[in-house]
Formats: C-alpha cells, structure tokens, sequence
C-alpha cells in the first residue's frame, strides 16, 4: 500500500513555500499543526489494508497530548488512501483521497474532500473533483496553497482558482510537455507559490527525480518553463530512492527560485538542488545543499519544511535513526548560511522515516515516523526550550492483539478443539505467546523457526524468528518451555517481516530480509547450556558482511557450506541468487562463489527465493556424490550443481502451469521427489475470480509434486490441492509425512506415502477465527526433532509446541 504523504510550509524569512514527498505506511505519513492542533493522518487502518484512511486530531491535555476526534470520509467503507495529504486553508481542511473512487477494475480516480471548522471539530463540506478525472488517474495524491491558486495532483496536475463566491474553479491541467523517455510517475509531489508550479516526478528504472517548472505566458495560460534534476551525462542512480526504500522527491518554488530533493543521490547521501530562473527564462542550476557529516545512506532531501528563517530539510537514515538539518537563510548574502542538527530521539530507530512527514511552527513541530514498529507509525513532538529542540512527546495508536495466554498439555478433543484452536490428531505440548518470547514491542510478529539439539546434553532447543530479533527457547521438557533469551537484530538495521535461521556446528546463522546492513549473524548455541536470569540479551558472536540483507540462508551440512538467497541492498548479492559461504569455521565465514541462472527471477537475474542443498545420492546416477541445490526462483525451479564452486553449473531449468510465485520446496528422503509450493497462486486465482465474477479456478491449495528422478529433465508428476483454500508457505519432508505451514489453516500434516497422491491426516489451526486468503497465521515449522516435537510459528500469536499423534501407526 502506498501513501504518498505531503507536508505543506511557509519560510517567511527565506521567502520560500515549500513541500516534500514521500512514500509511507500507516500512522504518521502526514503531520499538521494547526492552532496547537496536531492532526496525523493513518492512511492504512490496523485492521487491514482495505479500510478508509483515517486522520487523528490531538489536543494537549493534563496528561500530555490527547485524541480529541478523528476525520474519515463520509458513507464510505472501502480504500481510499484518505489523509495522503491535508492542507489547510483557513477555516477549512483540503484532504486528499487519491484513491476513493476505485472502480471494477481496480483503478483509482480519486477525490479531494473538504472540511469546514464548527467550534472545535470539523464538517464534511463537499468533495471537489476535476470536471474530467481519466480513469485510474488517482486525483488527490499531493497539493498545494498559495493564496487563491490550489494545485492538486493524480497522473497530472490540475489548477484551481477561488473565484469570488469562494468555489473552486477548474483553470488547466499540467502535464509534462517534454517528459523522461521511460515509465514516469509524474505528480509524486507539488508546490506553487501562486505563479509558478512545480511538480516532482519519478522515472525510470533508476528512479531518477525530476522537478517541472509551469508558468504563465502572455495570455496567461499554463505552459512548461523547464525539467530540474541530474541531466543524462550525470550519474544518479536511485536518485530518489530514501532509507528504508521510500521513494521521495521534494519540491519548493518561490519566485526565480526552486528546489528538488533527492534523498537518493550521491550514494544515498542525498541532496538539494538549487536552481534560479535567468532573465531568458531558462532555468539553470546554481548550486546544491547537503549534510556538513555526508553520510551514504542518509537520505538528506527526502522533506523539506521551514520555520522563523530555518529550512529543515530531513534525512531519515543519518546516524542511523534519523536527524533534521536545520539552515539558515542569509538575506545580505543571499544564500543559506549556518546550519545546525536536530536529531532523532531515543525512542527512534532504524527505518523509522523520521522527517519523512514534517511541519514546524514558531517553538514546536510534529515529525512524522510512518515506519515505526513495523511501518504501524508514530509521530513525535519537537519543543525548543532554551534554543535547544527535544523530543517531549510520541504520539502513536497502540496495538490490539488478540489475548492470547500460554497452554501447557491441551488434547485435541473428540469435538476437534484445544482450547480455542481447531485440530485434528495433533496436540498442544505447550504454547508461548508473543510477548513471552521477547515479542513486546507494537507491530512485531514471528516469522521463521528452526531447532537444534545439543549434542553433548541431548536437550532440545526452539529457535523462534521475529521481525526484530531471534528467541531461544529451552524445550527439553516441551509441556513447560524457557524462554532464555533474545539475540537482537544488527544495529541500525531495519525491524522487517522476513528472518530465516539455520543450524550448522552448533551454532545458528540469522539472516534477515529488507533490512539494511544486517549481514549474517553467527551465535553460538553452546552458549545455552548455562544461562542465568533468563531471558538475557545476547550478541552475535559474529557477523559476516559479505551481505547485507538477504531472504533466507540455506546450509548443506555434509559440505560445511551456508547458501545466502535473495541477497540484496549491499555486499556481492549474486544477483539475488546462491551466494556461497564457507561455514566450516563457523565463527570465521568465508565467501566462495555465486550462481544465479539468468532469466529466472522476477528481475530476471536469477534471485533464489529458498533453496535446498543437498549431497545427492538418488537416483539419477549421473550425478551420484554430487553437491545439488534444488532453487525456488519466484518463476521457476533451478536445479543446479554446485560441486564445482567456482564453475556451478544449472542442470534445470522448470516451469509449470498457473505459476504465481515459485517459493519453497523440500525432498523426498530417497531424493526422488520435490514437493514445492506456490506462495501467489491461491491469491491470484482469488483475484482472477473477483475481476470475472465466479468462483476461483482453483479447488484449494495446491502443492506441485516434481518427478526429479532425471535431474537433467524433472517432470510435474502431480499438482495436490489440499483441504483448505488458504496460502501455502514453507513445507518440510520426515519420512512419509510432510508438514506444511498454510498461514491462516496452521499446520497441515500430510501422508505422502503413496509419493503423488497426499492425503491430509492431521492439522492444527493457529488461527482458527481466520479464513481469508491473506498473509497471516503459521509462518513455518520445524517437524525434525527426534522427540517428535513439532515447533510452528504464528505471526501475531506466538510460537506453538505440537506433537502428531500419528494414528496410521497404531494397530
């Protein structure tokens, strides 16, 4: 879901209005102060990506700062992207809803609502719309006020006039006369200043930033005056592209002067064109703002916002969690002079997007943090007291979980319930809720798990994955588990969905997806033989740097090698596909080599989604003691050897029909087959029905069995199609039972020991009061314990402890 946020100032010293754009989630995209009003605008509701948007007022109270109303769209229940701007004008608010209007097809027309102040509240007025909207233009996403002259853009922009009775009127559309030659989004950001106009934009596949410049000629008629960015002999790769992968541009105009944030140029560094409008009419660039400590990754230019003389221009990524730049402007010399920086609190961290959304007004502002706690958003206070700015307040919507208490030794009963979770032939060992195992913080889920048994002691230990950090949990006795500690993500790295664990050598490898400069951690697991006054903050013992964020890790333990996947934002990704890593050292890894078969891969790079690495020894005897990874490639499997690490070599190349997402499989224990699922198919068959009006084409989930006998030509033996109609997600193989987590229907047991006709023989659903085709529910499992305890990870619930009772063996 995108929120394309605007804050909206006027510098009364420097003489510049300006506005800055950003991509954001959830609470704290926009932020107003308005007569010691703060409003903040929650553009994707907590209870789901297809409910209105809302905006928060807040009012200071005994207590610190108070909810004193809410504003939503009238008679209007579905998305609407409401609050992806506000702008104030007077006794009224201008809110953008860009996509209010969406249609049978998806597309978003978009309108601009108007509230009027009654005493202390606000009243819907009217809507305001264009007298031709084309169809998905999605009006609304950003404004500007200067005066009588309202800009609103969509896919154009139009201008509005205030005529004399107060109505606005429609007075042209904006478009670029000269636009980049590849796919632009142009109206990402706007601002005037009541004669001129402009308008940001984003092209390409770099996502190079550009500003249009709109003016008016002799009739008075709207016409393009110039195109502001980096010119084609320049560099800039992501030029736009802000920390924690927000785009943004930002954009300022007043009188012969603009300027155009790019928080992604110069290496993520970012900066702030200045450009001036000669006496000919051309614009012409005449300098550049950055940070006085240039830091890669920074983000400087991402928004702009101005006070009592100052330009503040923000930089989300600077030291990590964030900090504001404050310029001066020198009205004797005629440019901007000191400056000084105001940085994030302590309660913000990496990926935040602090000063994403900012607005300041005489000794306080409000600076959005829409990234905060897993993009659910926040907003802080700024107070200068004694010339200094602090943080006095965070404002943010707490979270409502489902009550969930711990559950020691629950049966599935005769009537398919253990306490309030529906089963099948499996029972509840016990069960951790979130916050019991470190979980605490608002937006944190679980994502992966894996297991390890201590081979001098035998006991039997739960790794549990979160989206800011891995649990370790002590299982020898499974009816009553200890949590013994945390291992938190790398510092500064961002709190993301996706964590993925293995074991090798007694010691656990932590990769973490999305996530910035998080690299591989490497714990030693021996270290929970004697833990005291658990639970205890642990650190890596090390982390590898020769990746920075990366989708999973795979290890082949035969071969002491650890396989990086879907590597991605630094170090050698190997285009996102194997990235090889000598392990057998644990505490000293080791880059070895890269495989990625191009054309595989939704970038067609050859990116790995999951892989499993294998020394094979089935049945194909022409590859019989080799080293073969068998990879889950979004579009395609890839069977390659990689015995050779310098000279890899693809054996396979296999699509399928249907194909959505190709993301996890696991062997059969001969190696004859490989059962893989589809992360996409179940919803793409959803979506495809709504758009036709009947049922899906799919009868439930399905689960591709591929005959791989012949390694050099594996066939599609078999698609299954389970109980359920729900997302499929990773899957392992013991024996003749497969254990597939399927998100919101839990755990599903299948018996697939007749190879191509599974049966289902047992379930466990985690979140039973559940049934939508959505990303929710049980993550993963880990069924290879020898006690035959099955550890299953639940997003938002915790981390379950189950065993099957295998009835099939039962005379």
């Amino acid at each position: 879901m995108i929120d394309r946020s605007r804050t909206f100032f006027a510098a009364a010293a420097c003489g510049l209005f300006l506005a800055g754009a950003a991509e954001a989630q959830e609470f704290g995209g926009t932020v107003v102060l308005d007569e010691g009003r703060i409003i903040v605008s929650e553009s994707v509701s907590p209870e789901g990506e297809s409910t209105p948007g809302t905006l928060h007022v807040y009012e200071r109270g005994a207590g610190g700062w108070e909810q004193a109303g809410t504003l939503r769209a009238p008679d209007h229940e579905g998305p609407d992207l409401f609050g992806s701007f506000v702008v104030v004008d007077g006794d009224r608010l201008l809110v953008g809803a860009p996509a209010f209007d969406q249609n049978d097809d998806r597309q978003n027309d978009g309108r601009v609502l108007i509230y009027r102040r009654s005493g202390d509240s606000w009243e819907f007025e009217r809507y305001l719309r264009p007298e031709s909207v084309p169809l998905g233009a999605a009006f609304g996403i950003a404004a500007s006020l200067a005066g009588d002259l309202l800009v609103v853009t969509g896919d154009a922009a139009w201008v509005f006039e205030r005529g004399s009775d107060g109505e606005w009127i429609e007075q042209g559309i904006l478009t670029p006369s000269d636009p980049a030659p590849q796919l632009e989004l142009f109206g990402w950001s706007v601002h005037t200043d009541g004669e001129r106009v402009i308008v940001g934009a984003v092209a390409g596949p770099r996502f190079a930033g550009a500003g249009y410049v709109f003016g008016r000629d002799a009739s008075r008629a709207w016409v393009q005056e110039g195109r502001l960015g980096f010119t084609g002999d320049e560099t800039q790769p992501r030029a736009v592209l802000a920390p924690n992968g927000v785009l943004s541009v930002s954009v300022g105009i007043e009188g012969d002067h603009a300027m155009l944030g790019l928080p992604g140029a110069d290496g993520g560094a970012g900066t702030v064109l200045l450009n001036e409008r000669r006496p000919s009419g051309e614009w012409v660039r005449t300098g550049s703002l950055a940070a006085f400590d240039r830091q890669p990754g920074a983000g400087f230019g991402a928004g702009f916002a101005a006070n009592d003389g100052e330009l503040w221009i923000s930089a989300p990524g600077a030291d990590m969690f964030g900090a504001i730049y404050a310029f001066s402007w020198d009205p004797e010399a005629g440019r901007f002079g000191a400056v000084t920086k105001i940085n994030a609190g302590p309660g913000t961290d990496a990926g935040d997007g602090f000063g994403l959304a900012m607005w300041a007004a005489g000794d306080m502002a409000v600076v959005g943090q829409p990234g905060d706690d897993a993009q659910m958003g926040s907003a802080v206070v700024l107070e200068n007291r004694d010339g200094r700015w602090a943080e006095t307040a965070k404002i943010f919507i707490p979270e409502e979980r489902r009550p969930l208490e711990a559950l020691t030794e629950v049966d599935c009963a005769e009537d398919g319930m253990a306490d309030q979770f529906t089963c099948d032939q499996v029972d509840v060992l016990s069960f951790l809720p979130l916050d019991e195992i470190g979980g605490t913080d608002r937006g944190i889920e679980t994502n992966d798990v894996w297991g390890w048994t201590d081979p001098q002691t035998g006991r039997e230990y739960a790794i549990a994955g979160r989206t800011d950090g891995t649990a370790f949990i002590d299982i020898s006795d499974p009816a009553a588990p200890v949590y013994l500690g945390n291992l938190p993500k790398t510092p500064g790295s961002l709190t993301q969905s996706w964590r993925d664990i293995k074991v090798y050598a007694d010691h656990a490898f932590v990769v973490a997806d999305n996530a910035g400069r998080h690299g591989m951690q490497v714990f030693d697991l021996t270290r929970l033989r004697d833990v005291r006054n658990a639970p205890v903050e642990f650190d890596p013992d090390v982390v590898y740097e020769g990746i920075a964020s990366a989708h999973n890790i795979v290890i082949n333990e035969e071969t002491a090698t650890a396989y990086s996947v879907g590597s991605s934002g630094g170090g050698e990704t190997c285009g996102g596909g194997l990235h090889m890593i000598d392990i057998s050292d644990p505490k000293a890894p080791s880059f070895v080599g890269c495989h990625a078969q191009q054309g595989t891969g939704q970038g067609r790079t050859g990116y790995t989604h999951d892989a499993q690495c294998v020394n094979y020894h089935g049945p194909d005897a022409d590859h019989v003691g080799k080293e073969i990874c068998f990879g889950s490639n979004e579009t395609a499997v890839v069977i390659a050897d990689v015995t050779d690490r310098d000279n890899p070599a693809t054996l396979a190349t296999a699509d399928y029909p249907a194909a959505a997402y190709t993301h996890q499989g696991w062997l059969t224990e001969d190696q004859r087959y490989f059962y893989q699922n589809d992360e996409l198919d179940e919803m793409a068959s959803v979506g495809a029905a709504q758009q036709a009006g009947t049922d899906p084409d799919m009868e439930a989930s399905r689960t591709l069995i591929w005959d791989v006998s012949d390694l050099d030509d594996p066939i599609l033996a078999k698609e299954h199609f389970g109980e359920t109609f729900t997302i499929d997600h990773n899957l392992y193989i013991v024996g003749d039972l497969m254990y597939q987590s399927n998100y919101v229907s839990g755990l599903r047991v299948l018996d697939i020991s007749d190879r191509e006709n599974p049966r289902e023989v047992g379930f466990f659903d985690t979140v039973p009061w559940d049934e939508s085709v959505t990303f929710d529910g049980s993550w993963s499992n880990y069924p290879f314990f020898a006690s035959g305890t099955i550890v299953v990870s639940s997003g938002k619930e915790g981390v379950f402890f189950l065993r099957y009772r295998r009835p099939e063996l039962v005379p």
